[in-house]
This record gives structure tokens, sequence and C-alpha cells, in this order.
């Protein structure tokens, strides 16, 4: 025994182990590797334990992967040490306690932050709301646990969740719908689609874990001023879009030989637009004058100063399209990916 522990006490770490243990299981966590990534970011909280980062990675990768009550031991901790900001953990610890059905815990937590903390405006009628959710979700408890013995019926879902969170919180519930049936909650999807407003990123998550599900009826689709009757099962992926394809391989023929590295940008830019757009294609409907836009605005991004004609020209694109093009890549950068 005293061999080991002469052993352990020489043990030389290598040097910011805990940066290099955090990023990597963060990487993972984007990557969908829930269990890899829960692995490494519990290692690097025995070296950092007040890491507000490794935390948050923590609750994200245990929500995602249905290890709720992991999930929430990990906000638990993070609101009785007060690491991180308050408002956003208590946020997320509500959310956790709302998937667990445990709204009366809600009702309690949310009543304290009320109470005794200064709640930001902002966060005030959320709170607000999520509070009187719970509560009329903790009346009617029995009947909804009745309704959760039938996960394939569509009912009539009058939880108002998704209008009572904010763009954060919608990409959690996404998050988790992915990984389970998504039908009981179609109605209020339905009203989420349909809508003018809502962000056309969390639209995009939505429709594309109806597509996935093999979602086989028609969906009223708004977004960016067009509404389309979309049947989410007959709908292609992001990467099999035919004028996504296009796009990237005009882009790769002009661009990735010579500037390889102004040619990922590009494509990062494209894939991210059309992800905005999705399932929606973009306009001018015409791959060259597309592929030429994107190339423009890319460029700006790193202070070239090519015009809009001298791109057009690379292309064989028209001048006047390609403007039209670049207003609209403008417009949906401005609208792109919400804060999370």
């Amino acid at each position: 025994m005293k061999n080991d522990q002469n052993k352990q006490d020489n043990v030389i770490l290598f040097p910011d182990l805990d940066r290099r243990l955090m990023a990597k299981g963060l990487d993972l966590l984007q990557q969908k590797k829930y269990k890899e990534a829960i692995r490494l970011l519990e290692q690097a909280l025995e070296f950092d334990s007040g890491n507000a980062d490794v935390y948050t990675g923590l609750i994200l990768a245990n929500f995602e992967s249905g290890r709720l009550n992991e999930a929430r031991q990990f906000a638990d901790e993070m609101l009785n040490k007060g690491i991180g900001d308050y408002f956003q953990v208590a946020d997320l610890y509500i959310m956790i306690l709302i998937q667990l059905n445990q709204f009366e815990e809600v009702i309690t937590t949310i009543e304290v932050l009320l109470q005794e903390h200064k709640v930001p405006a902002e966060k005030f009628e959320h709170f607000t709301k999520m509070l009187h959710y719970c509560r009329k979700m903790a009346k009617e408890k029995p009947a909804y646990k009745q309704e959760e013995q039938h996960p394939m019926e569509e009912q009539e879902n009058e939880l108002e969740l998704l209008s009572s969170m904010d763009p954060n919180e919608q990409v959690l519930f996404a998050a988790r719908l992915a990984n389970e049936n998504i039908r009981p909650y179609v109605n209020e999807l339905k009203k989420l689609m349909e809508a003018e407003d809502g962000h056309p990123f969390q639209k995009t998550l939505f429709i594309n874990i109806l597509r996935e599900q093999e979602y086989d009826k028609e969906i009223v689709l708004s977004k960016l001023g067009r509404t389309e009757t979309v049947i989410p099962a007959n709908l292609p992926e992001l990467k099999d879009m035919e004028s996504l394809r296009e796009v990237i391989k005009l882009l790769s023929e002009v661009v990735e030989n010579e500037n390889p590295v102004l040619y990922e940008s590009i494509k990062s830019l494209v894939e991210r637009n059309y992800f905005i757009m999705y399932p929606f294609e973009l306009e001018p409907k015409d791959s060259r004058v597309l592929a030429a836009a994107f190339h423009y605005i890319a460029g700006l991004y790193f202070g070239m100063e090519d015009t809009p004609g001298s791109t057009a020209d690379l292309y064989g694109a028209d001048y006047i399209l390609v403007e039209k093009a670049i207003n609209l890549i403008r417009r949906l950068e401005e609208i792109s990916y919400p804060n999370i």
C-alpha cells in the first residue's frame, strides 16, 4: 500500500490537463458523443470543482443522453455552490424538473426566486409564465400521467410548453425530443410552425425531428415571410438538398485549390444559411448566382475587395441576381443562430 501511495504522490500532471479535458469533453458534447463527454468532463471537474463551463457541459450531456437525475444533481450543485450565472442555472434546473414532471418542486423553486432574489426584468415574465404553467400541471398531474401511457396518440396538448420557453430552452427541449416520441407534442408544434414569429433556427430543429421520426401528415410552415405546406417524412436531409450540393460543388471548383481556408469559410456560411432556410430553397434558385453571392459575402469577412460584379463573373452568373442573393444572405446572417 505504501508503494502504491508513493506512486500516486509522484504522479506529475500534464500542464493544463484540466483545460484539455474540458475542451475535449465539450467537443465530444458538440459531436453528440454524450457518454465520452461525460467521462472527460467528470475528470475535468476533479481538477477544477468550481468551473461553470464544465458543470454546464455535464448538465447538457446528461440531459441530452436522458440522464435527467444526474443533470439535476449537477444543476443543484451549481445553485448551492453559487457557480455560474444564478438565473441561467436556475432556468436549466427548472427545465430539468419539468422533464421529470416534478411540478411541485418547480413551483417552490420559482416562488423562492421571485421572493428572495432580484430577478432581472427580462427573466421576470418568463419565470411567472413557468410558475403559472406548473401550477396548472400540478393540478392536472394524474391526467397528464395517464396520457403518457399512450405515446403514439396525437393528443390535444394544452401544455403551452413551447410558448413558455426562451430560445435556449427550446433547443434543450428539441434535444430531448430527438430521443423520444414527438407525437404527443405535435398539436403545439403545429402552432409554432404556422406562427409568423418564432426563430427559424428552432423551426428547423423541430421540422428535422418530425422528419427523422417519419411524421407523414401535413404541417403548415411559416418562415421568413414564406408559408408552405410540407410533409416532414417526405423532406430530404439538409445535406442531400440538390441546390446545396450544387452550390458547394461550384465553390469547390472555383475556390478550394486556390484558397482552401476561404473555401472552408464559404462552405460553413452556405451550410449555416441553408439550415436557417430549411426546408425552403434559397432564392434566386440558381446555383451559380448563389455560389457567387456566398463567395462575395465570405470575401468581405476576410477583408477582400472584390466587387459583386467581378465575383459574379467568376461563376458566369447574372450580376443583378447576385445582388439580390447577397441581400438575402445578409438578412439571414443578421438573424442567424440564437444565443445559446
